[in-house]
């Protein structure tokens, strides 16, 4: 059940970053705990018509991370990156790559910040930075923003059982 609140996506003409803003119906902790334990993230990350699989998750300050994604028809792709710093429940500081370019490199640095709002409610920002402009608009032509919204109203269903 989707909770009515709108993902946003804001890439300003020029600059070399994105911004993701939520609201959730949930506290900080069960945000945090969504975007961090393996066993919710497979539940809510990426379009709907993809699986995600978690190959490896270090959630910790100088961890690292792996995701796959498999498409219906078996076809999978890759993303991974470093994570700098964690700070349960309010931010995660990490590198995101996706591995299908032909050229290694073309890497942007997320800050996750989780911000509690009255009522048990949490806002949630992500900062990316990309290391071109070209970069960033590649990574908005891509459908980023469709796996975005489409993971976070299946977010908001986990989130729901886990007040339960």
């Amino acid at each position: 059940m989707s909770s009515g609140n709108k993902t946003q996506v804001i890439a300003e003409p020029g600059k070399q970053e994105v911004f993701i803003i939520r609201e959730f119906e949930a506290t900080r902790d069960l945000v945090f705990r969504a975007f961090s334990e393996p066993e919710l993230i497979t539940q809510w990350m990426g379009p709907k018509d993809l699986q995600t699989k978690i190959e490896k998750l270090d959630n910790r300050t100088h961890g690292s991370w792996r995701f796959v994604h498999t498409r219906r028809d078996g076809f999978e792709f890759a993303f991974n990156g470093v994570i700098h710093e964690v700070c349960p429940p309010e931010r995660v500081i990490r590198t995101f790559e996706f591995e299908g370019l032909p050229e290694k490199g073309h890497v942007s640095l997320e800050f996750l910040t989780l911000e509690e709002l009255p009522g048990g409610r949490t806002k949630v920002t992500i900062q990316a930075i990309f290391r071109s402009l070209q970069d960033r608009d590649g990574m908005i032509m891509s459908g980023m923003e469709r796996g975005v919204v489409e993971g976070h109203e299946r977010l908001d269903n986990v989130l729901e059982s886990l007040k339960n």
